[in-house]
């Protein structure tokens, strides 16, 4: 969600520059006005540090998705060790449930944005 907002924000901010820039008087017609080498360029590497930036972060939110994923299975195991084969114990369907549905959040961190 945050690098989703990142990127909306950052996609404005080149959007109103690029508008800045083409609304700066030129040269008069018909003389050069092909972009410069030097405005890709700056293009390329902006969005390589977009790129990097939102990896960076996805890798952050992997990291502590996987922390607490390893806390979860910890207590699930606390939980079933408690048990015996009688007795179920709500909170073991519960925690086994978030377990579910954190594994597949990372999954889907993992497989980065598509």
């Amino acid at each position: 969600m945050r690098n989703k907002l990142f990127a909306s924000i950052l996609s404005l901010f080149l959007l109103a520059s690029l508008s800045a820039a083409q609304s700066r008087p030129g040269p008069p017609q018909g003389m050069g006005t092909a972009a410069s080498p030097d405005t890709d360029e700056t293009r390329e590497r902006i969005a390589r540090d977009i790129a990097k930036k939102a990896n960076q972060e996805r890798q952050a939110a992997l990291k502590g998705d996987t922390d607490k994923l390893v806390k979860l299975v910890g207590e699930l195991k606390e939980y079933v060790d408690k048990s015996n084969e009688n007795v179920l114990s709500l909170e073991v369907l519960k925690k086994a449930d978030e377990i579910e549905k954190l594994a597949r959040s990372v999954k889907d961190k993992m497989k980065g944005p598509n």
